[in-house]
């Protein structure tokens, strides 16, 4: 469906030359070795440096982010003002402002990120140095729009980066009252993996004519992923991911539906030797950090997550995707299967199902319009068991429990001897 005509722009030189950039921007590039442009930059660019509206539909890990960054960098050296970026979770806003700063850093560009879990009084710091792009989740932008720490009155560009999934994750109303924010007259680009009727009720009520950019059909899986599905039971789903981390050696994502099944599942990961890390919602930001810098620098080989990351990762190399727990929508199949085969690779996504979630599947490929190819189950290990070893079942695993360890006095017994001597002293009467 296309609100004015789809866009069909032809690249006949090589590379981003032809794309009406400017040479400062094009050095930037150069340097960052970035040679020719994903089918979705070579269609939004020249679009969003003009200055239209856009809507672009493309698959997770098609370089989105350049695709209105460097419309974003080019246009703001022409037009004053400044630009908003609004995205979903606190990874993807970060992954945003490196990547800006990568291509913007030599041209002076400034950006201010606005997101939960850090500081407000550095947050207001950075918007006193007057940035001319704020890259912001929606709570935290209102959060400041509320203590009028922030004004959205100069906003002349505006982008609503992986739309669907904000919609997804309930942020219609706080995304309504910043479109009542900013002004009227501003150039807005819509970037999405599908293409829900909230969007199309967004691009008619708050943008201008945009012009529609399809790179794929709403619903399309990353072609060049593997998938295969495992029909398993509950109780038995650890022990088939002990058995395809020992087949696929590379680094592994795994998605979990809960925080505690998080928790859960890294543990259990530990415990087969494999270096694990853990992302979910009850994670400090530091913490989320951390996993994910370590995930990408290999100190971690397995990532264990929640949906909350599924559009919040861009790491290069993923080997395998392993849904542990089906989503609970079919879309979310799609946004967790793009974090592997990024940038033109290859990948593998393995999904565990329970016997009565035939129907969760079917909804998948009717989505995906394929099959899921159904893989019999391998020769599973044996069930860990950390029990007393008398009570172990036949053919467990027997792994000795830890000792207790007092939290409150110490694990060591000269701890708990110098706290009465302690005591004693101070019964005693002594100063010390």
């Amino acid at each position: 469906m296309c609100y004015t005509g789809c866009v069909t722009t032809t690249n006949n030189s090589t590379g981003f030359s032809g794309l009406g950039i400017a040479p400062s921007l094009l050095s930037a590039l150069d340097r960052l070795k970035f040679i020719e442009p994903t089918p979705v930059q070579s269609r939004s660019i020249p679009v969003g440096i003009e200055g239209q509206d856009l809507i672009a539909i493309a698959q997770t890990g098609t370089g989105k982010t350049l695709a209105f960054g460097i419309p974003i960098i080019q246009r703001l050296a022409q037009v004053k003002g400044k630009a908003l970026v609004l995205l979903p979770t606190r990874e993807l806003a970060i992954q945003v402002d490196e990547s800006l700063h990568s291509i913007g850093r030599s041209l002076g560009l400034r950006t201010a990120v606005l997101i939960g879990g850090a500081s407000m009084l550095l947050q207001r710091k950075s918007i006193l140095r007057k940035p001319h792009v704020v890259i912001a989740t929606p709570g935290r932008l209102l959060d400041h729009m509320e203590q009028h720490t922030v004004n959205l009155a100069d906003v002349t560009i505006l982008v609503l980066d992986e739309a669907d999934r904000m919609l997804d994750m309930g942020f219609a109303p706080q995304i309504k009252k910043i479109l009542a924010a900013v002004p009227r007259k501003r150039q807005t680009m819509l970037f999405s993996a599908t293409m829900p009727k909230e969007i199309v009720e967004i691009a008619h009520r708050h943008m201008a004519t945009p012009l529609h950019v399809e790179i794929a059909r709403s619903g399309t899986a990353v072609e060049k992923v593997t998938q295969e599905v495992f029909f398993v039971t509950q109780e038995s789903k650890a022990r088939l991911l002990e058995t395809v981390l020992s087949k696929h050696l590379g680094s592994a994502l795994v998605f979990v539906r809960t925080k505690h099944g998080a928790r859960k599942i890294t543990r259990y990961v530990q415990e087969m030797g494999h270096t694990a890390a853990e992302i979910h919602s009850n994670r400090t930001l530091g913490q989320r950090r951390e996993a994910l810098e370590g995930f990408k620098s290999g100190k971690y080989r397995v990532l264990v997550a929640t949906d909350i990351a599924a559009r919040g990762i861009d790491v290069t190399g993923i080997e395998v995707v392993v849904n542990f727990d089906l989503p609970s929508t079919a879309e979310d199949y799609i946004h967790r299967i793009g974090r592997t085969a990024r940038a033109g690779r290859t990948g593998q996504a393995i999904s565990f199902a329970t016997f009565d979630q035939q129907g969760d599947i079917r909804s998948i490929e009717r989505l995906i319009r394929k099959t899921l190819p159904v893989r019999e189950l391998p020769q599973l290990p044996p069930v860990r068991y950390s029990g007393p070893r008398e009570s172990a079942p036949q053919g467990s695993q027997y792994r000795a429990r830890q000792p207790y360890r007092s939290q409150s006095r110490g694990s060591r017994p000269w701890q708990r001897t110098q706290f009465r001597g302690r005591n004693k002293q101070r019964r005693s009467g002594r100063n010390y």
